[in-house]
């Protein structure tokens, strides 16, 4: 394909990738109602047969395969594959299953979506990067922290773009997709980890340019009003390369759902989906780091020690909560005696491993009076105690900094901020991953219908779409839950999801969320089983 012919097919692409994005996980959401309202789950999935008795006369034996050049139909923006008119013609859809047609349109998602993503990272660089006005405003170190390897991400995409399209073209039933990503990914997708770890710096630059330069901020208003841009903003382009690579990966998970089991394919797909997994987690390790690192230096410059002193600062370390709680002075048998003095303000930072106690002072400083290792830390909740002891739990740390066992009763502001100290401070004796016997067990299940961005370090920011296991829930609206596709776990808003009530789907979701990570369990076994111990 010569560079003209490309560059004229990218220009008939009908979607933005973020329009692309936007309403497949809304349809995605709607689907997901329509299931839930069924008795059986299949009654809700729309009609994928769709051959007349003229079509089915003719078969892919019959004649030459038609080639599809889905780029340069405008209308094929994600349309179906069965919807294509090579395919309606062929007559192929008579002979396919149904499972097989839902795999093809799987797959040919994977193949539009890319095309669309490609598209969008084309035009920032085109419009917003290359334009001459912003290019004389930026010093090039700041144009360079702004869009860090863009370049490399959109040269990775179009090679990728290239061998999905050869791929579909060689015929009207698309073989497999899968070992083209497992290819790309553990060969060229390094490129994402570069891009994203910069994150945390091009954000504070674009917020930091914004405010310090009119000139930039007026040519930036400029080009996002023009239609190319489609009324989205500057930074929903740069945060592109990110919302790709996590896509992709749930793309390979809906592909890996409908493979036939024990297959090449389904062989392939688990190859594809484990290395795009690396990549992700790299990504995200890649952007907390240094805001790790920052957080880090400023708590240990806040606090002071009235014991002995423990080094902060480490490579493997970082902040789970922090926040202010009430200690309940005195003897046990004065409890019910003028509660509004028992308790005084208490200041907690817990790591990873480690809980540090303290006091605030004056000079926003912490002055630290116990610690212990967040292994050695025990929490139990007490019961019907009356109004003035709600929302207390015990606190124990088996051995604190004077080598002894301590107890604290402390008492939170509500019921959602004690459970979310209380699981934040037991130790996690399980792997993130559900245990086997809970397949057996009815998880309730929540699925996003609004997006969520953490505001707390024990928080789980949320897209569109997720679905995710209940584990806990409180009265004033919070929810503890786990993800499925990542097994990422935190709190968020009751506000934001919707309860998926039907048995059926919820068990589905399981099933499919064990089958993506078949290819870990043994390893998740043994990670639990001495996790345990």
């Amino acid at each position: 394909m010569t560079a003209d012919s490309w560059r004229n097919l990218i220009e008939h692409i009908g979607l933005l990738y973020q329009e692309y994005r936007d309403k497949s996980t809304r349809q995605e959401i709607e689907t997901r109602r329509l299931q839930d309202s069924q008795t059986d789950p299949e009654e809700s999935l729309p009609s994928e047969e769709t051959p007349s008795e003229a079509e089915a006369t003719s078969t892919p034996e019959s004649k030459a395969p038609p080639q599809i050049s889905l780029l340069r139909n405008s209308n094929s923006r994600f349309n179906l594959w069965q919807d294509l008119p090579e395919i309606q013609s062929s007559g192929v859809l008579s002979i396919l299953q149904p499972d097989e047609i839902k795999l093809q349109e799987a797959m040919f998602e994977l193949v539009t979506s890319e095309a669309s993503y490609y598209k969008s990272l084309n035009l920032l660089v085109s419009h917003f990067m290359e334009n001459e006005r912003l290019k004389k405003i930026l010093h090039p170190s700041e144009a360079h922290i702004l869009f860090s390897n863009v370049l490399d991400v959109m040269a990775v995409s179009e090679r990728f773009l290239l061998d999905l399209e050869q791929r579909v073209e060689e015929n009207i039933v698309i073989s497999d997709v899968c070992d083209i990503v497992y290819q790309h990914t553990v060969n060229h997708f390094s490129v994402y980890i570069t891009y994203v770890s910069n994150q945390t710096y091009q954000e504070r630059a674009y917020k930091q340019l914004l405010q310090d330069k009119p000139a930039f901020r007026e040519v930036i208003s400029q080009l996002e009003l023009d239609p190319k841009c489609k009324g989205l903003s500057f930074s929903s382009f740069l945060i592109l390369p990110f919302q790709r690579i996590t896509r992709l990966k749930l793309l390979v998970q809906n592909i890996l759902k409908k493979v036939e089991e024990k297959s090449d394919r389904e062989s392939t797909a688990l190859d594809a989906h484990k290395e795009l997994e690396t990549v992700v987690k790299a990504c995200n390790e890649g952007v907390r780091k240094m805001s790790r690192t920052e957080q880090m230096i400023s708590i240990q410059k806040k606090l002071e020690f009235k014991i002995k002193s423990v080094p902060i600062i480490s490579h493997s370390r970082w902040l789970l909560k922090q926040g202010e709680l009430q200690q309940m002075n005195g003897p046990k048998t004065s409890r019910t005696l003028r509660t509004k003095k028992l308790f005084r303000e208490i200041y907690l930072f817990l790591f990873n491993d480690l809980l540090v106690i303290c006091r605030q002072i004056p000079g926003d400083k912490y002055q630290v009076f116990d610690s212990a290792p967040r292994g050695l830390l025990r929490v139990e909740e007490l019961e019907d105690q009356g109004q003035s002891l709600a929302n207390v739990f015990i606190l124990r740390l088996l051995e604190n900094a004077d080598d002894r066992e301590a107890s604290y009763m402390l008492k939170a502001s509500s019921q959602s901020e004690m459970k979310r100290w209380m699981i934040s401070l037991a130790p996690n004796r399980r792997t993130k991953f559900v245990s086997f016997t809970s397949r057996l067990v009815d998880c309730p299940q929540i699925q996003c219908v609004h997006p969520y961005l953490a505001q707390e370090p024990d928080e789980l920011s949320l897209e569109l779409a997720d679905v995710l296991n209940i584990l806990d829930k409180t009265d004033d609206g919070w929810i503890f839950g786990e993800r499925l596709h990542d097994q990422e776990r935190g709190w968020f808003p009751s506000s934001m999801g919707e309860e998926i009530l039907n048995p059926k789907i919820r068990a589905q979701n399981l099933k499919e969320c064990f089958r993506v990570h078949k290819s870990d369990d043994s390893q998740r076994r043994k990670l639990g089983s001495r996790n345990r111990q």
